[in-house]
């Protein structure tokens, strides 16, 4: 059985709260890179990249992370945009769920291999079973589940995000 955790209205809403947290925590740079994880973290990223850019003063760069979430260690861990680019700037790593922190872990491990001015996480929704250190900055929802629940979300057509 699917339960509606975040409706198309509640998303929205919640990106946009997202949105203007970065702008008012990040308002002196002049860029913002938005790393979007492969998936829904890359779609949520774009979608944060175009509230940003209607907000904001910054430039906004928009890259995707390719990183295997069952076995990270295993496959390489990529961006779209070469890493060098994100030297001495402020990134914004997106998710659309964070359950342990594992994928994010490891993602921030890739990030920080270059000298950054300032690393930020954002989860949609943070289901708050972590194995590891990891806590985000900016949430559009906390939620205590079992841990055989699951979240999903659903960025297709009406957007929703469930809990299954």
């Amino acid at each position: 059985m699917k339960t509606i955790v975040l409706n198309e209205r509640q998303i929205n809403q919640k990106l946009d709260r997202i949105a203007y947290e970065i702008v008012e925590n990040n308002f002196q740079d002049e860029n913002i890179f938005l790393v979007g994880i492969k998936g829904n973290g890359f779609e949520i990223a774009q979608e944060l990249g175009r509230r940003l850019e209607a907000i904001g003063q910054q430039k906004i760069n928009v890259s995707e992370l390719s990183i295997d979430k069952k076995s990270p260690l295993d496959h390489e861990i990529s961006t779209s945009i070469s890493l060098e680019h994100f030297d001495h700037q402020t990134i914004v790593l997106v998710d659309d769920v964070i359950n342990s922190g594992r994928t994010m872990q490891y993602a921030l491990i890739k990030l920080l291999e270059r000298p950054t001015k300032r690393v930020k996480t954002v989860a949609l929704v943070d289901r708050k079973h972590r194995s590891f250190p990891i806590r985000c900055d900016y949430v559009g929802l906390t939620l205590s589940t079992t841990l055989q629940d699951r979240i999903e979300v659903d960025l297709e057509g009406d957007k929703k995000a469930y809990l299954v």
